[in-house]
């Protein structure tokens, strides 16, 4: 077999992908991403699973919206099942960039509350891009069992996600706000807060949800809220 100039340029990036400066291997994913080839779409998915610098994944991610779906889909939808937090992550955040809702069914339960928080936050994220619209009750009501996870950044996430399925959300939520956790509670009611008014801001949403908890659990014996 001959091997062409471009075959020798596929080689080198390829190569580029693992070399230890991370400016070299974005400079490789650009390119990559620049010039598609079907030989790069295994290792571009490998690469997303281990690269350490969030700007890079990032480019590997834009690198794979530029192959055909039919080769980045079936190797990201393997990828979701990896043992690897961060290859799940990347795997649901590239799923959500090209948007084919033929992944969709890839958006188990398991995933949407995986006990890593990163691979929750793509899966919340990825979800709302991908379901169908008769999918969005029931997507809610799955979202919503995950009210009161986490820090800061998770809640936000996940408000976000939730907000974004706009009215299918209430029934969900309107539960949630009855629930017996007060941290389940004042995120239920942060996040319709925000579904009325998304310029109410995360923050402000969460302080005013804290103080009507507050005030109910001072009536029914509950911790305070935090």
């Amino acid at each position: 077999m001959t091997v062409t100039g471009q075959d020798t340029d596929a080689v080198r990036a390829l190569h580029a992908l693992e070399d230890a400066r991370a400016s070299v291997r974005l400079r490789a994913a650009l390119e990559v991403g620049t010039t598609p080839d079907p030989r790069f779409v295994g290792k571009l998915v490998e690469r997303c699973g281990i690269e350490p610098e969030f700007f890079v994944r990032d480019m590997l991610t834009w690198a794979l919206t530029r192959h055909p779906v039919s080769m980045t889909l079936p190797e990201l939808l393997r990828e979701v099942r990896s043992e690897r937090p961060q290859a799940r992550s990347q795997a649901l955040h590239t799923l959500s960039k090209i948007g084919d809702r033929q992944a969709w069914p890839a958006i188990t339960p398991a995933l949407l509350s995986d006990a890593d928080d990163e691979v929750a936050r793509s899966a919340w994220r990825t979800a709302v891009v991908l379901v169908p619209r008769d999918g969005e009750l029931a997507l809610a009501e799955v979202l919503t069992t995950q009210l009161g996870r986490g820090g800061r950044e998770t809640r936000l996430s996940l408000s976000r996600a939730l907000v974004a399925l706009g009215e299918a959300i209430v029934p969900a939520l309107l539960t949630a706000a009855t629930a017996a956790d007060p941290h389940v509670r004042t995120h239920a009611l942060a996040t319709q807060r925000l579904l009325r008014d998304p310029d109410a801001g995360f923050e402000s949403a969460i302080e005013e949800a804290k103080r009507v908890v507050a005030l109910d659990g001072a009536g029914r014996g509950d911790d305070k809220a935090c």
